[in-house]
């Protein structure tokens, strides 16, 4: 128990001195998760919406396969990346393999049906509500769909929070991308699974309670955004 508590000591010591290292993994951490999740609403969003309002053969299919996707597993996407960016790949030449770039493609992946999917529920519902009154007004559907995405915006926001809270807890697709390379790839969650295989209890701990810190953070930003939307619903 008096490692485990010298192992604390040390980890909060970290934190609140700004160790270097430690900021380094978190500031790429944030820039790989934050990036990969404004991707992701670029292309989920959209996507989302045009599948709850759009209609035409294969919907249901296709509303199946992004709902089955948002439970892909990390180490597959992570395998499909790394063979798609691998020097015998067809954007081997890019030579993106191991640089934050593969990290953000990866997550991208991961988080864009989750995002996509919630779009469409999301959507689907408040499209029933105000069909009627588009269709009166001639509504093209892309002035349907930028509507609807404006009108429940603090839902998709939401939406966008779950898949950042999904994105800060990925590991298994990012070390196969990644590599964890020191300097170069590696953020926290790679950098726990390093540093307690070794050992190093005070580093893996300190980014530990900060990730659970951003965790927190994220879930109550959903659940603030959930009560001020009921409250403006019924205002």
């Amino acid at each position: 128990m008096q490692d485990f508590g010298a192992a604390f000591s040390q980890a909060f010591a970290l934190i609140l001195s700004g160790d270097a290292d430690l900021l380094e993994i978190i500031a790429l951490s944030l820039r790989v998760t934050f990036s990969a999740v404004l991707l992701a609403c670029a292309i989920g969003l959209p996507l989302g919406a045009a599948l709850a309002v759009g209609r035409f053969p294969g919907r249901a299919a296709a509303v199946t396969v992004v709902n089955a996707l948002m439970g892909l597993p990390p180490v597959v996407v992570g395998l499909a990346v790394y063979l798609m960016l691998s020097g015998a790949g067809p954007l081997g030449p890019l030579q993106l393999l191991y640089t934050p770039t593969a990290m953000i493609i990866a997550q991208t992946i991961l988080v864009t049906p989750i995002i996509a999917a919630l779009t469409r529920q999301v959507v689907e519902d408040l499209n029933a509500e105000y069909d009627e009154l588009l269709r009166s007004m001639g509504a093209r559907p892309l002035a349907v769909v930028a509507t609807l995405l404006w009108d429940a915006r603090y839902s998709l926001v939401t939406a966008a929070l779950a898949g950042l809270g999904r994105a800060l807890g990925e590991v298994g697709a990012i070390i196969v991308v990644g590599g964890n390379i020191n300097h170069v790839t590696r953020v926290m969650t790679t950098t726990i699974a390093l540093e307690t295989s070794k050992g190093n209890l005070s580093l893996a701990l300190g980014l530990g309670v900060i990730l659970v810190g951003l965790s927190i953070l994220v879930n109550g930003l959903v659940m603030g955004l959930r009560s001020s939307a009921a409250r403006m619903a019924y205002a």
